[in-house]
């Protein structure tokens, strides 16, 4: 998985980096993820919550995008990537569910209308 990192306006440092790719890595056990785009901005500074990042991951089929801002750019990494991880589970279940051709309930519901 490629993760590729940029911080608008300013420059991040490397323990910053590698906290990113920690928390992007942690995904890679959920998907088949081929990329990772991470931008890392500040916003205004009249909000409390100024930190934002954004992460897009390049996953098969339809990509997944998040935004976040929190009052550090810790914190908005972390809620992203969780953010991220619902979705991730998300999609996964939504596949499963198309490839057992519908939903549980209504194949349950379907068989006892067939007793």
């Amino acid at each position: 998985m490629d993760i590729i990192i940029q911080s608008l306006g300013f420059t991040a440092g490397k323990s910053l980096e590698d906290f990113v790719r920690e928390k992007v890595e942690k995904l890679d056990k959920e998907a088949k993820i081929i990329r990772a785009n991470v931008i890392l901005y500040i916003g205004p500074k009249s909000t409390s919550e100024k930190y934002y990042c954004e992460i897009r991951l390049e996953i098969p089929g339809n990509d997944l995008f998040v935004k976040k801002s929190e009052d550090s750019f810790e914190k908005a990494i972390v809620s992203t990537a969780d953010a991220l991880q619902i979705s991730l589970r998300k999609a996964k279940d939504k596949l499963i569910e198309r490839q057992q051709g519908g939903l549980p309930h209504e194949r349950n519901e379907f068989i006892d209308q067939q007793s």
